[in-house]
């Protein structure tokens, strides 16, 4: 009997309304970064410098070092279904390590989307007014992240109970990484340049 990954019943679709028309080129799946007029603030605030900053410690640490989970989550999922394909770990062995780690990269990412859309971003746009359009795309970004997030739950229930061939999942595991790793990078870019500017209060 196995485990299998579960969303908690959650329908995704109905959590979030539905955003205006926005540019298609800037779709997570088709961006290699934001629009350059929303790295406003990112020259005063260069990320060599970002541990330095007074402002760094609390609530800016914080939510990097989930963003450094998330991507470590993800890097152990692909590495293990990399093994997988190449045989150099048993089929059970990876199965009970997706169980567990796959099942908190989806929780874990999940209810971190909700705490930014809920509480953060709107704070930050009103700090910010400017930078307005960069949260709209974050925004859509965690409405596509949705439907991935279903996706990979949907391929790691089918290897947890022998239903999808190794290949398919790693193919698939892959890709999320790829796109949870673009959305990332530029959430912090927008983002944590205006929490060293102007600091946490009020934000947190």
């Amino acid at each position: 009997m196995h485990i299998v990954l579960c969303t908690c019943c959650v329908d995704f679709a109905s959590i979030r309304p539905i955003l205006r028309v926005m540019d298609s080129t800037l779709d997570l799946t088709r961006r290699d970064g934001l629009p350059e007029a929303l790295y406003a603030l990112r020259a005063d605030y260069p990320r060599d410098t970002w541990q330095d900053h007074k402002n760094f410690d609390g609530l800016v640490a914080f939510w990097l070092d989930r963003h450094l989970m998330f991507r470590r989550l993800s890097e152990t999922l692909r590495q293990d279904a990399e093994a997988l394909v190449d045989r150099n770990i048993e089929p059970r062995q990876m199965q009970a390590r997706l169980s567990r780690f796959g099942g908190m990269l989806l929780q874990q990412l999940h209810g971190h989307h909700q705490i930014e859309d809920m509480h953060y971003f709107p704070k930050l746009v009103g700090v910010e007014a400017r930078l307005s359009r960069g949260f709209e795309i974050l925004d859509r970004d965690h409405h596509a992240m949705d439907g991935l997030l279903q996706r990979f739950a949907d391929s790691a229930n089918g290897v947890l109970q022998d239903k999808v061939e190794a290949g398919a999942y790693h193919t698939e595991v892959t890709g999320f990484e790829a796109l949870l790793l673009r959305h990332l990078e530029d959430e912090e870019d927008l983002i944590v340049p205006i929490l060293l500017k102007h600091g946490p209060q009020g934000i947190e």
